[in-house]
């Protein structure tokens, strides 16, 4: 699956958004731009997404966001004591 937004990722944990941001600030994970506080060391769990688009009067604008890997989802869970959804049952062996 592709990269999560912090939005998508809060859903999946049954949490909000701002409370999933509050908590990853308070373990040291976000700067104050919602941004990888340590983009290095956290790479394969925090990434960031750049953007960009023209305004017609502001000329170019960018933007940045922060995306959850699949295997920062795992990393989050452990970091904020968050619980993990179950998973679903396999079920294209049953006939």
């Amino acid at each position: 699956m592709a990269n999560r937004s912090l939005a998508q990722a809060a859903r999946y944990f049954g949490i909000s958004r701002q409370d999933l941001i509050q908590r990853m600030r308070n373990a040291g994970l976000l700067d104050s731009e919602n941004l990888p506080a340590s983009p290095v060391r956290d790479r394969c769990y925090l990434q960031i997404k750049q953007g960009q688009w023209y305004h017609p009067v502001c000329g170019m604008q960018y933007s940045q966001s922060t995306r959850v890997t699949q295997a920062g989802l795992n990393w989050l869970a452990s970091k904020l004591d968050l619980e993990l959804p179950p998973v679903p049952e396999d079920r294209r062996g049953v006939t």
